[in-house]
């Protein structure tokens, strides 16, 4: 069976990284254009002008998105209205409601669309959010710090208004939380650290309902740190740690699944694509979004790529 063709929008360190590689492999997927102001994906078409592509690759049914968030709505909006299929990087937009609107979209036009959280995939999580179920979450620990200048080298974007600032990285371990905890939290307070002369965070601490809480820093040196930990009335003990692909459960180091956080999301594209289908969970952007609106802020030193 020939396989579909997907055209990816915006080709920068992500899309190199992870989309095409991940394409690659896929059964259900073969890369048939790209749409850059810049980048390229060698042997393959590439168009400047999304709408040209819309014109003329009537054959490319579905567009991967993986631009910065703040032009993500208007590349969707296109896509939807001449009846592709998105795909859409996380987080899937600048704004909830921008987001909400897309779904309308896909509803109306019978395309299907997909807000992905790749970390969701990670190795580990489908075994902690069994290892949770059932049970009283009593205490959780986030904590997420990495050295921006190594993840984001020199993208000025993260620091602009939507670029989401250390919530970039931290939305990651939002997605991994709301799907493993049992029942929801919410935010409760937030201190957010702006360097002066920028307009997003490049350090938080917030905390939860439930005895949850998360830090985030964008300066760690080194090594990175994604490690998750809940405790619960029952006296289980989940850490996930590796951004979700390594899993202790009592102490004890769990078998992970054997999946890859990309293909797996190519492979529920797929699906959805089948099932005209909608896959929008916005849940761990309401979090960054509350701790936006209760997060006091405080301005600390200027920082530069």
């Amino acid at each position: 069976m020939t396989n579909r063709k997907v055209c990816i929008v915006g080709v920068g360190k992500i899309a190199h990284d992870q989309h095409v590689p991940a394409i690659d492999k896929s059964p259900d997927w073969e890369l048939a254009a790209t749409v850059s102001r810049a980048g390229s994906v060698e042997g393959i078409p590439i168009f400047r002008d999304f709408d040209v592509m819309l014109e003329e690759r009537p054959d490319i049914e579905m567009v991967s998105l993986c631009m910065p968030p703040m032009a993500r709505y208007q590349y969707a909006r296109k896509a939807l209205l001449a009846g592709r299929h998105v795909m859409m990087e996380k987080p899937p937009g600048q704004t909830l409601a921008e987001v909400q609107a897309l779904v309308g979209m896909a509803k109306e036009k019978g395309v299907a669309l997909f807000a992905t959280w790749h970390s969701r995939m990670g190795k580990g999580v489908a075994g902690a959010k069994a290892a949770l179920a059932g049970k009283e979450v009593t205490r959780g620990q986030i904590t997420w710090k990495e050295d921006v200048r190594q993840w984001h080298p020199g993208q000025e974007w993260v620091f602009e208004p939507g670029g989401m600032g250390v919530f970039d990285p931290g939305i990651n371990a939002l997605s991994i939380l709301t799907e493993i905890l049992p029942e929801p939290v919410h935010v409760t307070r937030a201190e957010l650290d702006f360097p002066e002369g920028r307009y997003t965070a490049i350090a938080a601490r917030i905390e939860f309902s439930r005895g949850v809480s998360m830090d985030l820093d964008w300066l760690q040196k080194g090594d990175p740190s994604w490690d998750i930990e809940v405790e619960t009335a029952e006296g289980t003990r989940v850490v996930l740690k590796f951004g979700g692909n390594e899993l202790w459960v009592d102490g004890e180091k769990m078998p992970g699944a054997e999946i890859e956080e990309y293909p797996a999301l190519y492979a529920r594209m797929a699906e959805l694509v089948d099932q005209r289908a909608i896959d929008v969970d916005l849940s761990p952007m309401t979090h960054v979004a509350d701790a936006m609106t209760l997060g006091k802020r405080l301005t600390v030193e200027p920082f530069s790529f």
